[in-house]
């Protein structure tokens, strides 16, 4: 695996939906898929394990609209994902989707199949956390697919004759043999193989059909890929003698990741926090959308606030209102950024940009403290997981949190052990978080964790800034959190079969949402393995 990006792990994708795990990671899928398929789709079925997230999380989580959108070849933002199931009805491509025993042993396994006029394929694939996925077979073969390469794969009953073309030709960063239903030779490379190659290859009698699935990530991969460190504690050893904040550590560390410039992985963070301002400014303006359990909220906060309705703190009372506005563009598929996941998309932006807010500190400084965040999102993205599937809500907005709290020891000025312990105690007092959706809506409990998230960044940080010991060093906490997450009951961790998501409330929520769109309760269905 390469190591995690900032910008393709961490902080990202820009998006529209409930769910990165579920809206992004398959629109990306989605896409690879229509690659696979040549760009042209007829028929398509969609199956999902029973004892898997996605059985009862398909619909109401994005995982639909992302793929049929990848199907499209649309981007995560796209306005057009609104209206997905109209759009691709217009195609004429109408996907069934199937809850069957596939023997997966993932909670976000796509097993896809497709067909046109000419071809058939077969493409399984993962999503594990923030938008990233693996597609793990195709056509029965073994591959390790996460998006970032040209996977130029070609489909052949003579292998052998494809490799030594290929070794004596073109530069590449892998290549190999795959074997299933039917054989290809899948090449690695970063840049599209060039037409005078891809016209020796047709020349070979042996040679059926070429396909190539373009990156799907902001930050691409390459062999023999170096980064300075993956943990806290080499983090620390390769600064010394340097005195680097946390933020010049993320930057230093983006740069070798992606092979751009300082300067470049500064001003990619700039456009990310603009879009994150853009998005907060759009949430308080209000939002509105039919298929949700929450309204507008943050308006009101606002009013409360400012009329001193409420306890008095305007760093916390603003991360509030900030938070809430964010999660609000989310539910009504405006335009957010997965930081570090869709469903725990306002603790990060808000905590920071709500400080600099009640501060009046500048652009640069939430820049520097996003960077910072980053940083430690790397950290927990290389040893745990950001998927609540796979880990529950700590994986989340557990996570985030620890992010936020060493992004504001940073605006105060503090120093990279501060920053250190901040993040470490925030994920402290996260271990242990489920994740159980009323009504199968990524809106509640989520808000109020994403504000818990949140607030508990702040009181860390202070904490933190007063030199409270936090005793356990960030890379055990976040070892301790994954050993956590595995530990949790499958029933607790994204898939609407426990905690909140089952309480009568949460079902009556669910069962009138499905009245009103004139379809059954997704739990229900998936219950019975029932064909969708």
């Amino acid at each position: 695996m390469m190591p995690s990006s900032i910008f393709n792990d961490v902080i990202g994708p820009v998006m529209r939906g409930p769910s990165s795990s579920h809206c992004a990671a398959s629109l990306r899928i989605g896409r690879m898929c229509l690659d696979l398929m040549g760009g042209a789709i007829t028929e398509v079925l969609i199956e999902y394990d029973p004892n898997g997230s996605l059985a009862t999380t398909h619909k109401s989580q994005g995982s639909d609209m992302g793929l049929f959108g990848g199907f499209l070849g649309w981007e995560a933002d796209d306005p057009r994902l609104e209206n997905y199931q109209a759009e691709i009805s217009a195609t004429g491509i109408y996907p069934a989707i199937e809850i069957k025993d596939i023997g997966a042993d993932h909670p976000n396994t796509y097993q896809i199949n497709l067909k046109n006029g000419a071809e058939a394929h077969q493409l399984i694939a993962l999503s594990i956390g923030g938008g990233m996925i693996e597609v793990i077979s195709i056509d029965g073969a073994k591959v390790n697919m996460t998006g970032g390469y040209y996977e130029q794969l070609i489909f052949t009953s003579q292998p052998a004759a494809v490799v030594a073309l290929l070794e004596s030709s073109t530069d590449y960063d892998d290549l190999q043999v795959c074997e299933g239903d039917r054989s290809f030779v899948n090449v690695k490379s970063q840049s599209p193989l060039s037409e005078s190659i891809l016209d020796e290859l047709r020349s070979l009698d042996s040679v059926q059909e070429i396909r190539c699935l373009k990156p799907v990530l902001p930050v691409k991969s390459r062999k023999d890929l170096s980064v300075p460190f993956t943990t806290c504690e080499e983090m620390l050893d390769y600064n010394k003698g340097k005195n680097l904040d946390l933020w010049e550590l993320a930057v230093a560390y983006e740069a070798a990741r992606g092979n751009i410039s300082s300067e470049a992985v500064y001003e990619q963070m700039r456009g990310i926090v603009r879009i994150m301002s853009d998005s907060i400014q759009s949430g308080l303006k209000g939002t509105e959308y039919k298929d949700r359990i929450l309204g507008y909220q943050s308006g009101n906060f606002r009013t409360q606030m400012e009329a001193g309705k409420l306890v008095a703190g305007d760093s916390l009372n603003r991360i509030i209102m900030f938070v809430t506005a964010m999660m609000e563009v989310k539910s009504s598929m405006g335009v957010i950024v997965a930081a570090p996941t869709a469903g725990s998309c306002g603790a990060l932006p808000g905590a920071i940009l709500g400080i600099c807010s009640a501060l009046g500190l500048d652009e640069e400084a939430a820049v520097k403290a996003m960077l910072a965040a980053g940083m430690i999102g790397v950290f927990i993205s290389e040893r745990a997981t950001f998927a609540a599937e796979v880990g529950g809500c700590q994986a989340e907005c557990g996570s985030g949190s620890g992010m936020a709290a060493a992004g504001i020891v940073g605006l105060m000025g503090g120093s990279l052990h501060q920053a250190l312990s901040a993040a470490s105690m925030a994920l402290q007092n996260s271990l242990g978080m489920i994740c159980d959706p009323v009504a199968n809506r990524v809106e509640a409990p989520c808000l109020g964790r994403n504000v818990m998230a949140a607030s508990n960044a702040l009181s860390t940080a202070n904490m933190a800034l007063a030199d409270y010991d936090h005793l356990v060093p960030l890379d055990q906490v976040i070892e301790a959190m994954d050993e956590v997450g595995h530990a949790m009951a499958h029933e607790l961790r994204c898939t609407g079969l426990g905690g909140l998501s089952i309480s009568k409330a949460s079902r009556e929520i669910e069962a009138k949402l499905a009245e009103m769109s004139g379809e059954e309760p997704l739990t229900s269905a998936a219950q019975k393995f029932k064909f969708c």
